[in-house]
């Protein structure tokens, strides 16, 4: 698909579905250096993605977000591709399972000294708690369109 110099073409997929593909002005996801913010004729680039929030700035409608467990990112030539194990729009995303996700971490972290325990719950807690960040990302974003 060709885009205009001041757009991008996005592709998000993940191990078992395409989740977005269409044009953006901006994509901010979660590198394992650091959140990027990539832009129309951004230099190439190849990241790894640590468990984040992705934000799409569509080119037209709302903004968009995403939870990534982690996965790859390619940035080439105004094409933006994400590919990871589990990308979740935020509407698909179950408070209450990531809330409970987040205690039963903390209480694993809290309660073991076994590392490989710890580590596995580590990772548990920056899951959930990046799920309960794109959350409460989208739900500012909602009410700055609609402060009802």
């Amino acid at each position: 698909m060709q885009t205009s110099s001041s757009q991008i073409q996005v592709d998000i997929a993940d191990v078992a579905r395409l989740i977005f593909s269409g044009s953006c002005f901006k994509v901010t996801a979660p590198a394992a250096f650091g959140e990027v913010c990539i832009l129309p004729r951004h230099a190439p680039l190849l990241t790894s993605l640590r468990p984040g929030s992705i934000r799409l700035r569509p080119s037209m409608g709302a903004d968009h977000f995403y939870y990534v467990s982690g996965g790859f990112m390619e940035v080439k030539d105004s094409h933006v591709t994400i590919l990871a194990d589990q990308v979740l729009r935020s509407t698909e995303i179950d408070q209450d399972r990531a809330s409970e996700a987040r205690r039963e971490a903390e209480r694993v972290l809290h309660e073991t000294h076994l590392v490989q325990d710890r580590d596995v719950a580590k990772l548990n807690l920056i899951k959930a708690a990046a799920q309960l960040r794109v959350l409460q990302h989208a739900e500012i974003h909602r009410l700055k369109k609609d402060p009802r």
